[in-house]
């Protein structure tokens, strides 16, 4: 009899923007819907190198700033050395982000978020296409405009969901 394993989540975003609070709870509810995963969830200031090793997935996330913010940029860019030494490959990772307007660079910010977690050999989950994705989302990841709707919740729940469930399949698979 085959038992699954656990899996940790990690939910980690920089907090300096309207709504990407709630967005990182919508993720992280969305996580620990799955039987089996723990979430964390951390500002960036809380976070630190080790939270990143220990995790088995990353779901990360930043308000657009056209583009993710510095603060997040130059804190992923001090973990060069993740990348280097092939620390985070074969892990879950995942993109989130708020911002003023559907068209104000959003898939921008995911796409460089998601850059950074490929360049680390990450395996990277996004969502897959749905009807509410015509006015809320993107296959990139998850999207927030304005103040939101319950579309961009529940979009934001099902990629936590979503990568919980992949990273417990992974963990059960690739586990001794």
């Amino acid at each position: 009899m085959m038992t699954t394993k656990g899996c940790t989540v990690l939910v980690l975003y920089d907090g300096k923007g309207l709504q990407i609070g709630a967005m990182a709870s919508a993720v992280y509810d969305g996580v620990l819907q799955a039987s089996g995963a723990r979430a964390i969830k951390k500002q960036l200031e809380e976070a630190e190198r080790e939270d990143l090793l220990r995790a088995d997935a990353l779901i990360l996330g930043s308000p657009n700033w056209s583009g993710i913010t510095g603060s997040l940029k130059q804190w992923l860019d001090d973990r060069g050395d993740l990348w280097e030494d092939g620390s985070l490959a074969g892990k879950i990772g995942a993109a989130f982000t708020t911002g003023r307007g559907r068209h104000s660079g959003l898939e921008f910010t995911l796409l460089s978020l998601i850059h950074w977690m490929l360049a680390c050999g990450m395996v990277i989950v996004g969502l897959p296409w749905s009807e509410r994705m015509r006015v809320s989302g993107s296959y990139y990841g998850a999207t927030l405009t304005g103040e939101g709707t319950p579309q961009d919740m529940e979009s934001a729940r099902d990629l936590g969901n979503r990568v919980a469930r992949l990273s417990l399949s992974m963990v059960s698979n690739y586990s001794g």
